[in-house]
Order: C-alpha cells, then structure tokens, then sequence
C-alpha cells in the first residue's frame, strides 16, 4: 500500500478545520456548545481526533467480537453517523482489526482517524507490524499508533529501539503520531519528561476502579489521586492525553454511576480525549448526551 499522500493529509486537517472554522462563526451569534463529537487536537502531535471516540477492545474484544461482524458493522456505523470518527483498536484485539476494517468498508478514509497498538514483547519489528496492520485494517497510514501496556518505569530507555522505529515510520509518513499506553504508575512516570510521546492513552475515571497502582496489576486498587498527578505533567509537556477505563471496563452497570465518571473526566482539563468500548447503540447515545450535558454545565 502506498503511503499517505501530502493531499490526503491536508484534505482530513482540512475537515476539522472547516469545522472549527464553522463554529466560530456559529459563535459570534451565539454562545457555542461543546460536544462530544466536536474534532480536538492531540496536543503537539496536531492529530485531530472527536471528542469521543469508540473503542473496540471490551475485555480484549471479546465484548464486540460477540455481536459478529453484521451486529458489530452496525455499532460501528451507528456511531459514525451519530459524528464519533475516532476509532481504537489494537492488535491484541484478536479479529478486531479484521472485523473494523468491514464495518468501515467503502467509508471515505480522510473522513476517520485510526488507533491501533502494537505488542513489543519479542522480536516484534515496528515497520514489519504496520505494513501487517495496514492489510488487515485496510489502510495506508495510522493516526495514532502506540505501543501497547507499558508495564515498566524504564519503558523508554527498554523499548527505545521499537520508539526508534516508530519515529522512522512517522518519517516514511506510515503513521502520523505515536505514543503509549501505560499498565502501572511506574510506566505512567516514566511518560512525563519522555519528549518522543506524542499521544498517552491512560486509564482514568472519578473512583479509581481499574485505574493504575503501584504493581500495574488488574486487580489492585488504582491511585486515582496519584495517576491524575502524573497525567497533568504528562499532558503539560505537550502529549495529547487520551481516556480510557471511563465505564470501568464496563463495570459501570449502574446509570448514576456512568454519569458521575463522564462527568469527572469531562471536567479534567489534562484529558484531550477518551475512548469508550460499546456494546450497544443506546450505550453510545447515552454517552453522548451525558458528555454534552456534562460538557456545557455551569
């Protein structure tokens, strides 16, 4: 597959641009509301992503493999005409690649942005896995490509060549950012003073449930408090910060529950974005009317 051009760059900036440019405008007349869906841009990586964004790995994907690709087609869709054009995946995600590259089928490319994450336990090789994630996802560039669940407070000394290969694809123009996700507190430090992080994708919610600790382990308590200390340095250095873990990994059964967490991360101002996995289309519907209420409350 080729690379992404020069054209299609400009041509997908040029859409939140146009959008922005619209909302100004909307702006002299009236008081502007902010939406979930509105583009924002991933710090100093000028990656314009939504607000929101649909993620695709539910306890590894089993959530959405379970609806297969004609129930999952539609989520995907659905949230695609309700304005969400960011979507997160990861290879780790067994099929997920696959399975989003069809729902998306015969969508204008320019019109989305895409994250996905590689493994870097082994022999992986960073330009090998992108030309592989291009088939399967149908596509020639990445938005946002990261390296998956840092678990380490020496990641970016230990993964140094595998960044060194990601900063030589975003080169080559194979991705347009790169970045991390962070398992622990420890590989959480270690992504503040770090300057080759264009993009963190971090765990964050109002209770702490499945947040980071000091071991990194799934079951621990996380340190709400301690991990948003980290995150504000992260994003004060010029990373785009991205959410995850809003609903708790799905946890979050209860209505009032869902609604206190959205309305936390809304109000944080060191969170760019956020990402949450969907089941249903009522599910991505409530979250858009809780992010928009939540987004224009006094």
């Amino acid at each position: 597959m080729s690379k992404l051009t020069r054209r299609a760059f400009i041509h997908q900036s040029a859409i939140a641009l146009g959008a922005a440019a619209g909302s100004r405008s909307f702006a002299a007349e009236t008081v502007a509301r902010r939406s979930a869906v509105d583009w924002v841009t991933l710090g100093k990586s000028g990656v314009k992503v939504t607000r929101l964004g649909m993620g695709t790995g539910t306890n590894s994907g089993a959530i959405q493999r379970e609806l297969g690709q004609a129930g999952f087609t539609r989520l995907v869709r659905h949230a695609y005409d309700r304005g969400i054009r960011f979507f997160d995946t990861a290879d780790n995600y067994d099929g997920m690649h696959e399975m989003l590259a069809e729902a998306l089928k015969g969508v204008d490319r320019d019109t989305y942005v895409i994250q996905t994450k590689m493994k870097w336990h082994g022999d992986y090789v960073p330009q090998k896995e992108i030309d592989r994630f291009r088939k399967e996802l149908n596509t020639d560039y990445f938005d946002s490509f990261l390296l998956h669940c840092t678990t380490s407070g020496k990641w970016t000394d230990e993964l140094r060549p595998m960044m060194d290969g990601l900063e030589e694809a975003k080169a080559r123009e194979a991705i347009r950012s790169h970045g991390a996700s962070a398992h622990g507190l420890n590989p959480l430090a270690d992504m503040h003073g770090c300057p080759w992080l264009d993009v963190a994708l971090v765990r964050v919610n109002h209770d702490g449930t499945h947040m980071d600790g000091p071991t990194g382990e799934w079951t621990e308590a996380g340190r709400r408090d301690e991990a948003l200390g980290h995150i504000r340095k992260i994003h004060a250095q010029g990373s785009g910060v991205i959410g995850m873990k809003l609903i708790g990994n799905g946890e979050f059964t209860d209505a009032e529950r869902r609604d206190r967490s959205i309305k936390f991360v809304t109000q944080l101002d060191c969170v760019d974005a956020f990402i949450i996995g969907f089941k249903t289309t009522d599910e991505i519907d409530e979250a858009i009317e809780r992010i928009d209420t939540h987004l224009n409350s006094a």
